[in-house]
């Protein structure tokens, strides 16, 4: 877990950071959130002379940001946490926003990041999985259901490798991380290896790291082309721990994206500005505009946000 306190304009001004410890069970991930969370509100008032006005928290799964509602969360266990009602109570009854974590990290490099300007953006994070935030000036999309973004779930390879989804072909079971992790420890039979490693190899001049490598950018390719034909980005920003790679992935990624547009105007690919501290900020971005919604005049920079 990643926590912050943050200002209006979105400086952060605390980090911390504490183990899920999510073999414990979800109520005991749960109890842990809502106590990081009031530690960190009581650090604002003895540091800052005022606690948190407000609190954001960001979470994975199926998420009902507007009930407070961490509906499912498969890595997680939980299912229909009343998040927003629980933090608020730990925390006399300040504001809660509550968001889906990919999309509260698209927020904030929408906002402060590498969308930084850009009127329509789409942030998709190779991590474990592949999911996707769309930016819409400072908003992020949900969705009429909550689920807006998921590109991971695009099938790039009909009738491929079978996904936790329930379909084949998922870009997810090529192009993240993870994917690459298992295809590189089949192909150099190590069972240890992973991205970071098939990248190394990569850079090495390894024949075999290259043909894994661009298997997965050629579908990464193939999945961000798909989107960006229905949504027209002006920026594709790519994030997680497979962009750590820079411009091992990001030079065959844009000259792959290149190669398959025709007609579509062909967006900036850039690298995330934020790393991991894009949930953090994105939380309290999350918070500030709960603020700004319930009061129009928005509160002072001095004042900070959990």
């Amino acid at each position: 877990m990643k926590a912050a306190l943050v200002g209006a304009d979105g400086t952060l001004l605390h980090e911390a950071r504490r183990a899920t410890g999510r073999e414990r069970g979800p109520e005991a991930v749960v109890e842990t959130i809502l106590s990081f969370a009031a530690e960190l509100r009581a650090l604002g008032q003895e540091r800052y002379g005022e606690p948190a006005a407000a609190a954001g928290v960001a979470v994975p799964g199926i998420v009902d940001a507007e009930n407070g509602i961490a509906v499912y969360a498969a890595n997680l266990g939980w299912r229909d946490v009343p998040m927003r009602e629980l933090l608020s109570r730990r925390l006399d009854g300040i504001p809660v926003a509550l968001g889906h974590d990919v999309r509260t990290g698209g927020l904030a490099e929408g906002r402060i990041g590498a969308g930084n300007g850009a009127d329509r953006f789409l942030f998709v994070p190779l991590g474990t999985g592949i999911a996707g935030a769309i930016g819409i000036g400072d908003r992020i999309e949900a969705g009429a259901h909550g689920y807006a973004g998921e590109i991971g779930h695009i099938v790039v390879r009909p009738g491929g490798t079978a996904c936790g989804c329930g379909q084949r072909g998922c870009l997810e079971r090529y192009a993240s991380a993870s994917a690459v992790s298992q295809a590189w420890a089949e192909a150099s039979g190590d069972p240890e290896a992973d991205a970071a490693d098939c990248a190394k190899a990569v850079e090495s001049g390894d024949a075999t790291a290259v043909r894994v490598w661009q298997d997965a950018v050629d579908a990464l390719a193939d999945g961000l082309v798909t989107a960006l034909t229905l949504l027209d980005p002006r920026t594709l920003i790519i994030g997680g721990g497979l962009a750590e790679a820079g411009e091992t992935l990001f030079t065959p990624l844009r000259a792959a994206v290149e190669e398959r547009v025709t007609f579509q105007k062909l967006p900036a690919i850039v690298p995330a500005a934020l790393g991991d501290t894009a949930g953090c900020l994105g939380a309290g971005l999350l918070a500030w505009d709960l603020l700004a919604d319930q009061h129009p005049q928005r509160p002072t920079d001095s004042e900070v946000s959990a």
